[in-house]
């Protein structure tokens, strides 16, 4: 699960060197930030709990979107709002392949026919349309003419899907088709770099055959990762087995049990052909005597007891892939030869050790996380191709040999929670790129100067609960872009020199209880991104007026905290947290308690988030800017008065508590057009909205002007209770509203996900109802208020009251017919 939240978080945030290490990482970075994710083709549950397990993960307005061809496993995790997606229409078919055809959504000139032809051979569904237009891609008209016959002849056998990706495989180069079988059988999802360096000696350009694969539709690469559908997975592992049918013991890969019981029964063709093996902790193989015949052996991926470790005697010296997850020796037998391989990966293991003299090393990817029996490395005098070396939670592990500094090329080092570890050689720091220290809570200080981390990108630090200080050699390390000092509890200073560490991007000191100021040369820092202060007792310097390229700034509960710099520099701000400050006497101007947060504010042109929650004599906001999508100012009992309008169609706004918020105001909330939601204090739903009604459905009467294309709503929805209480303060909840006709007609539904959803509050949103081919004259609206959490899954809060208004309709040709009038309010 780890390893699948890495991948997860390294593509939506983009980062390389990304670390995750424990299961809260994704909720610790993504519950206050507005994300789109896509998890497209989930076919296990363990990748939804790893990924999304909770909407609370992420933060307000964010969208998760699923497909999976296993409805069970929606299911399973609680999810109830399924869209079963149908096949697209013959026209949309049509402009799918096109626009990989063609790269636009019609035929052009003189290949209508054809492209029509084609279109009904393959289907309509989207992977075949897509493969065979990249087939396409670039034929002239007589190219297209003379591939025709074969594809009939092809598709004609069965029309299905397997056909139509079998035809585009087998117009691909014997070097490409080969490259397509080593990433469906073995190299699936695997870093593109990995991949070029296991096959380097196989093939001549391994990147242009990817090249190849990816514009033939084949294969993705995703975040530097080769992607491959599930259907043309099980195409790749067919084939290979096609390939074998009259001799199985030729095959290359063995994936399955069928593989694996056909591959090794063949004693008398040997099985020698066989160069990789990917089980799952499905298959056992328990013959000693099969690993002797599988001589040429070159990837091995299995789990759990997946081999008997007896068969580690004799696998084969010519392995470059070891991959075993929870290997349960303490130490790899003396004949093991590790001369070849490329990747060791050996997570949750029992070694103790891996192996004793000093042997030849190839090595580049080493991994042996969360190994907690281990307590000494190999001789590393011999690793200088070694790239990448994890040993999270290797909490045994008391010193890394000298011997490592021989690693030479060295870039990613993860030591994160070695609680045991007391000896770090100066000498592995050279080349180093990532250093992750990440919950090393015996570290007292850093065992080296870090101006020797010449090319380092990023150090982590946080945890480190024993660290009192960070050495003041910090301006030597010219590449540092992100330092990491979260919940260094003990850390009482900051070196001045960190102002002259001039690439610095990021730097988190949240949580630095010990911390009492910050130097006065943090405004030096001129690529200063993103700073993090939650909850440190510490004054601003007057420097950071500099800080031109600020665009996050974290001030959450700091709690001494008492002036604010007026002249700060917020062109390029987006996010700012002002939340709980109990001793701010200047914002900037001089005051007792702040009534009004200042004019400045409004000058950041590119805020996207603001949170003043906690404030509670704040009586008035100034005009904000309209690139805002989030405002939280809950919990603020004196607001009176808001500055301005919003007019960014998809803010959140959230006023929870303020009671004294005027009902002009409150006006303004509700006019405020937003597809997402509005929360403040009311006891009824309010008589702008067109159709009310007590509990949680209502009907509306459609009026008699023509309906358009689709209509826009606006909902309104208060919920029973009387304790205050609802939900915790982490625990979100799901609104769905489900829109028939009145003869029970499914029109649409929409969910929104609401941050803390408290009684005594109202909740507004809105929604759009495609309505082209409603011939009813009356709409019902059912409204279901529940937890987000997916642990809770069935519980629902009671509604008390619900309204509608209608906002606006599209006319046919898609123009806007404007804001409707309001209909004669009736009370149902």
């Amino acid at each position: 699960m780890l390893d699948l939240q890495k991948q997860f978080m390294s593509q939506l945030t983009n980062e390389a060197c990304i670390k995750v290490p424990h299961l809260g990482v994704v909720k610790d970075r993504l519950k206050d930030k507005k994300v789109l994710v896509v998890l497209d083709d989930v076919d296990q549950l363990i990748q939804l709990e790893a990924m999304a397990k909770e909407t609370c993960w992420f933060g307000p307005g964010s969208r998760i979107i699923i497909t999976t061809q296993n409805q069970k496993i929606l299911k399973a995790s609680g999810i109830n709002h399924i869209y079963k997606v149908n096949l697209p229409s013959n026209d949309a078919a049509l402009q799918m392949f096109c626009m990989y055809a063609f790269g636009q959504k019609d035929p052009k000139d003189g290949f209508t026919e054809l492209a029509c032809e084609v279109r009904s051979l393959v289907g309509r569904l989207p992977l075949g349309l897509r493969v065979m237009g990249s087939y396409f891609r670039g034929m002239s008209e007589q190219d297209w003419i003379e591939a025709l016959p074969r594809l009939r002849r092809h598709l004609d056998r069965d029309g299905e899907i397997a056909s139509i990706l079998e035809f585009s495989y087998d117009a691909l180069r014997d070097e490409d088709k080969s490259l397509f079988l080593h990433i469906a059988c073995f190299f699936h999802y695997e870093k593109v770099d990995i991949v070029e360096g296991y096959l380097e000696k196989c093939y001549l350009d391994v990147r242009h055959g990817l090249h190849v694969l990816a514009e033939k539709s084949l294969i993705s690469i995703d975040s530097g990762r080769t992607n491959m559908s599930n259907l043309l997975i099980q195409l790749g592992r067919k084939i290979m087995r096609e390939q074998s049918d009259i001799e199985p013991g030729n095959r290359q890969f063995l994936n399955d049990a069928i593989d694996v019981g056909e591959g090794l029964i063949y004693d008398k063709a040997g099985i020698s052909s066989v160069i990789g093996r990917d089980l799952d902790e499905k298959i056992t193989c328990a013959s000693e005597r099969a690993f002797i015949r599988l001589s040429n052996l070159q990837f091995l991926r299995t789990k759990r007891d997946g081999v008997n470790l007896q068969s580690m005697n004799f696998i084969s010296p010519k392995l470059r892939v070891l991959s075993f997850p929870m290997f349960h020796r303490t130490c790899f037998p003396s004949s093991f030869n590790p001369t070849f391989h490329v990747k060791l990966e050996m997570p949750f293991s029992k070694l103790e050790k891996l192996w004793g003299e000093t042997k030849p090393l190839n090595l580049k990817w080493m991994e042996l996380s969360y190994s907690n029996c281990l307590k000494e490395l190999p001789d590393f005098s011999t690793a200088t191709n070694l790239y990448e070396l994890d040993l999270t939670h290797s909490s045994s592990l008391v010193k890394l040999s000298s011997s490592i500094g021989n690693a030479i090329n060295l870039q990613t080092l993860n030591l994160s929670h070695c609680s045991d570890l007391v000896e770090i050689p100066s000498s592995i720091i050279t080349n180093l790129k990532s250093l992750d220290f990440y919950g090393y809570s015996s570290l007292v200080e850093v065992p080296f100067n870090i101006e020797e981390v010449i090319d380092s990108i990023y150090i982590n630090l946080s945890y480190c609960s024993s660290m009192v200080e960070v050495p003041s050699s910090t301006e030597n390390a010219i590449n540092l872009k992100e330092l990491n000092l979260k919940d260094c509890s003990r850390l009482v200073e900051i070196p001045f020199s960190i102002g002259n560490a001039f690439y610095l991007q990021k730097l988190n000191m949240s949580y630095c209880a010990s911390l009492v100021e910050l130097p006065s040369s943090t405004g030096n820092t001129a690529n200063f991104e993103e700073h993090d202060l939650d909850h440190c007792r510490v004054e601003l310097p007057s420097s950071m007026r500099k800080l031109g390229g600020l665009s996050e700034l974290e001030l959450k509960e700091c709690s001494k905290l008492e002036v604010l710099l007026a002249s700060i520099n917020l062109e390029s701000l987006g996010e700012v947290n002002l939340s709980d400050w109990s001793l701010l006497k200047n914002y900037p101007e001089n005051s007792t308690d702040v009534q009004e947060t200042d004019p400045w504010m409004g000058r950041i042109s590119g805020l996207r988030k603001l949170v003043q929650s906690g404030m509670e004599k704040l009586e008035s906001l100034p005009p904000l800017p309209d690139s805002l999508w989030e405002l939280d100012a809950d919990n603020g009992e004196s607001l009176e008065r808001l500055g301005s309008s919003f007019s960014n169609p998809d803010i959140n706004l959230s006023f929870l508590n303020y009671l004294k918020l005027n009902q002009e105001e409150k006006d303004l909330i509700i006019q405020t057009p937003s597809n997402e939601y509005a929360v403040f204090p009311g006891g009824e739903v309010p008589q702008c909205f067109t159709y009310r009604s007590s509990g949680s459905s209502l009907t509306v009467k459609l009026n008699q002007m023509p309906i358009g294309t689709s209509t826009k709503f606006k909902a309104c929805i208060l919920c029973a209770g009387e304790d205050k209480k609802g939900l915790r303060e982490w625990e979100r909840a799901s609104v769905c509203c489900s829109i028939t006709t009145s003869g029970g007609i499914a029109l649409s539904s929409c969910l929104k996900t609401i941050e803390q959803f408290l009684p005594g509050n109202l909740y507004t949103f809105e929604f759009e109802v495609e309505t082209d081919e409603v011939t009813s004259t009356e709409l019902v609206f059912e409204f279901e208020v529940g937890y987000a959490d997916l642990i809770k899954k069935g519980k629902t809060l009671e509604i008390k009251e619900c309204g509608i208004m209608l906002v606006s309709k599209m006319s046919v040709n898609g123009n806007k017919m404007g804001n409707i009038p309001a209909l004669k309010r009736s009370r149902v």
